[in-house]
C-alpha cells in the first residue's frame, strides 16, 4: 500500500444521504493541521482547497491541506500514482 504524507484538518464529514437524496454533512472547524499518512487508495479527488477521502462506515471527508495542489501532485507522482 502506498501513502501520501500531508498536513490536513477536517473541514466536512459526509455521513450519508437522507430520504430526499440530500447529503447529511457535518461542518468541522478544526483549528490546527495534523500530519497524516494517507493511503493513496482513500483519495477520491484533489482540489485547490480540499482532499476528498473515504472514511469508515461509508463516510467521505473533505480535508483542508496547507500546501499547493502542485506539491500534492508531485508527492503523488513520487510514489508512482497516475496523475493527469
Amino acid at each position: 500500500m502506498q501513502y501520501l504524507e500531508v498536513n490536513v484538518k477536517t473541514a466536512i464529514i459526509v455521513h450519508g444521504y437522507d430520504e430526499n437524496n440530500n447529503e447529511i454533512a457535518e461542518a468541522v472547524n478544526e483549528e490546527k493541521y495534523v500530519t497524516k499518512l494517507v493511503a493513496i487508495e482513500r483519495l477520491q479527488s484533489v482540489s485547490e482547497q480540499y482532499l476528498l477521502v473515504t472514511g469508515s462506515h461509508g463516510r467521505v471527508m473533505y480535508w483542508e491541506y496547507d500546501e499547493s495542489i502542485d506539491s500534492i501532485r508531485k508527492k503523488l507522482e513520487a510514489v508512482g500514482a497516475p496523475v493527469a
